[in-house]
This record gives structure tokens, sequence and C-alpha cells, in this order.
């Protein structure tokens, strides 16, 4: 069936009606909710994974992405229904497809160099199976212009963007992991881009249909492409900010939240967070996007506020130094308990977790390196360098919190310092009220509020 010969409300009619079929490559955090939502509103949906196993257990409606909040009931529903399927053959689900949508990871190495090989092999797997009429998505986030240069891998199929035989776009994923489901269905409008008005106008049609918050049209593929790179870059320009300013008010012994709080009742004034670090699969990695895509421009503000927030972690540890030396106490030896091995809390992610550098640089000290997290277990610890334990297991020197799980922030303080020989704590994400464990007899440091 050919899409670009429908009316808008003739698509979603069908659309409603579970006449098209949609394939989704990549069976993710990101494309297994996406997938599992356009199934939910009727449409057929195959989703297409590399791994064997994750296809058989989905098809048996076992969701892998356990963390996802409502995740499992929807996808054992969709398959109870009939609405979802799973496969490993991406050629087949492209023959079967009407709209397919790329939705597979893109990262960076540690030097930041981007890495688009799941994606152009996506497009090689689609291109066989690419049918005229078929409108072809790409939803992970790239570089500006990378959907573009997807165009001559499809034309193998022997049609050509140019002459309409297939519609072309971007429509770029804005979810978290852990409110995916309730992100996808109208928490943000949803931005799309098209090689042309009429794929434009279909894919308006399909994205109403899952999404209450509307669709914002961008004129063109690259802007669409533009827009969720500029979303995580503006994050990690305003934090590495933040931690820029942070770190005066240590040097100038100013309190940095109580500054920032009273600054931001401005309206025009919004300073983020400082903190231990930046990360995650998206704010620290977009930045790159920019950074080695620009041929002409040197892009100093970006790259500059991305050295700074991937600083954060060393500062951490100078912290904890500074904290020790205070009560006469080296980092050698040291015990040490980190609070956190996540990047932020309540989701299993380690993705340029602040912790991971943070024991690196503890362990290069020779200090005795102990880690906890609520979602964790011992084998995660000792992933990344640390001895696992829980906070009453031994008498701890400093405590060091870099995730802000919700037990952190709850924390029994009396129950903490009876577990301390030396009562310092170094909170890396403002998870615990400083006058508050002041009283409690703790040296309290954090970015930007620093009293010895």
């Amino acid at each position: 069936m050919s899409m670009l010969n429908l009316s808008k409300e003739e698509f979603k009619n069908k659309f409603k009606n579970g006449k098209i079929t949609v394939a989704v490559y990549g069976q993710g955090k990101m494309g297994l909710p996406l997938a599992n939502v356009f199934a939910e509103a009727g449409v057929n949906v195959i989703g297409v994974d590399i791994c064997e196993e994750v296809v058989e257990n989905l098809n048996k409606g076992i969701n892998h992405i356990t963390e996802e909040p409502f995740l499992s009931e929807l996808v054992a529903k969709n398959v109870k229904n009939g609405t979802y399927c799973a496969t490993t053959d991406g050629k087949l689900a492209a023959e079967k497809a009407d709209i397919m949508i790329i939705l597979v990871p893109t990262l960076t190495d540690e030097k930041g160099n981007i890495k688009l090989g799941p994606v152009y092999n996506v497009a090689e797997i689609i291109s066989s199976g690419l049918k005229e009429g078929n409108i072809v998505i790409t939803e992970a986030t790239m570089p500006p212009s990378t959907t573009e240069s997807l165009i001559t891998i499809f034309e193998k199929s022997g049609l050509k963007l140019s002459n309409g035989d297939f519609g072309l776009a971007h429509a770029p994923e804005r979810t978290m992991t852990g409110t995916a489901l309730r992100d996808i269905k109208g928490q943000y409008p949803k931005i799309i881009g098209a090689n042309d008005s009429k794929t434009l106008e279909i894919l308006s049609g399909m994205y109403e249909t899952i999404n209450n918050a509307g669709i914002v049209p961008i004129s063109g593929i690259k802007g669409a492409e533009a827009v969720k790179v500029f979303e995580g870059v503006y994050r990690d320009v305003n934090i590495g900010l933040a931690n820029e300013l942070a770190l005066w008010c240590e040097e100038h012994n100013v309190d940095a939240l109580e500054v920032f709080e009273s600054a931001n009742t401005q309206p025009y004034c919004h300073i983020h967070t400082p903190g231990a670090g930046v990360g995650g699969h998206c704010i620290p990695v977009y930045p790159w996007f920019v950074i080695n895509s620009s041929e002409k421009l040197n892009p100093r503000i970006t790259k500059t506020a991305r050295e700074l927030n991937d600083y954060m972690a060393h500062h951490m540890v100078e912290l904890t130094i500074k904290g020790l030396n205070s009560f006469e106490k080296s980092l050698k030896n040291a015990k040490i308990l980190v609070l956190g091995l996540t990047f932020r809390g309540g989701v299993k992610e380690f993705m340029k977790s602040a912790a991971i550098p943070i024991i690196s640089e503890l362990n290069g000290w020779d200090a005795d390196v102990y880690a906890f997290d609520p979602l964790c277990d011992e084998t995660d610890a000792n992933r990344y360098g640390a001895k696992w334990a829980e906070m009453e297991s031994y008498k701890w020197d400093a405590v060091i919190i870099t995730s802000d799980h919700v037990e952190f922030k709850n924390m029994d303080l009396d129950k903490l310092m009876k577990n301390v020989n030396i009562p310092l704590i170094v909170d890396g994400r403002n998870t615990i009220d400083p006058v508050i464990a002041r009283e409690k007899g703790f040296k309290y440091l954090s970015v930007g509020n620093f009293k010895l």
C-alpha cells in the first residue's frame, strides 16, 4: 500500500483500523516503548532487533526493559492482542511494512568520535525490502545531515527519493529512561521534518494519533535533527556554566545554591544545579555531534562546557582529599564509600556515570574503595573497580554521593554517623540538606558549598 497516495484522514483511518504496518528497528530502551505505543493504538507493529534471545522473549510477551514502568504489561497485552511481534529478519520486516522507523543507539567513543554504524547497517537492510510508497523515519538522535546521507543507501532499492517513490523524515525521540511511555504519549510535542509536504502530512497524522501534545513541523530534515541535538547541547552548556560559577563560589566562600536560587527569582535567569558531572546517553554525547561536524566554526562554548563537566568528577576527588586533610587523614588507605553507581537516581544506567572516573581516581590514590547503589549489586561494583558494601558494613572515612537516588535523599544521618570514623560527606548531587548534615556533626562538602 502506498502511503503517499493517501490523504491525511485516509491514512489516520487505516492506521487506527490496523491496516498499516510499522516496523521499528531497534527494540531497546527507546525503540521497544515506541513500538508498543503504536501497537496499543491498533496498528500492526513489527519490532526488529539483532538479539535472538530478546526477540524470542518478546514474542512470548516477555519484556527485557524491566526498569521501564508499565512496559511489561503493555508488551504482554499487545502480543496477546496480535498487534505486536518481533523478529531478527529486518529484510522481511521491511517487505511487510508500510513505514519503517530507525531507532538504534548512536554513541561516541571516549574521544567524541561518532559511531553511526548501526544506523547505516539498518539502512542497508531496509533498502533490500523498500517498496514504492513506503516512508522511512529516523528517530535516533544523530548529527544533522545524517538522515539525508542515507538516501544513496535507500536508493539501492531502485527507487528515487527525488521522484517521490518513497518518503524520508526525521522525527527525533524525546524520551527519558523511566518515563518513556509517558513521554511518547504526550509529555512533549513531536518534532517532524520530512523531504516533502506529502510525507510530512502523513507523518503528522500518524504521530497525532499517539501523541496528545501534537506535532511541531520543521521545514526540513536537517533542522529536525538539529532540534534534538541542540536540546542536549543547551543542557550541557548550562550545566557547565553552573559548575563554573559554583567553582567560583568555592573560591570566594559563597554558597552557590543560595546564590543560584536567589538569582533564579529573576524570570530571565535559570542557572542550573552544579554537580559531580553529566551522565547518560544524551547530554554528554550530543555536544560532540556539533563539535565534530563543524568544519569552519570552532564551537568554543560547547567544547569548554563539555570539558568542564567531565572535570567535575576529578573535582569530587579534590573535595574528598581536602575534607580528609582537614581531619589530618590522607586519601591513601582511607576507607571510602561511594553511594551511587548509576548516572542518575532511579535508573540503572551507567553511561558516563560520575562514579566511574571517581572510583578510578580514588583507586589511583590507593584508597580502599567501596560502592553501594540500591539498583545494583556486587557484580556492578566490581566491574567499575569498587568492592561492594552496605552503608552499615564498615566504619567509613568519607562518604561520596554520586547519584540522586531517593534512598540517599532520605538517608538516616544519625544511623550513618554510627558507621563513620570520620564524619565527612562529599555530596555530588545535592541530595542532603547541608544545614541538617552539619547540625548532625558531619563536615559536609558539595560543589559550590565548601566549608572546612
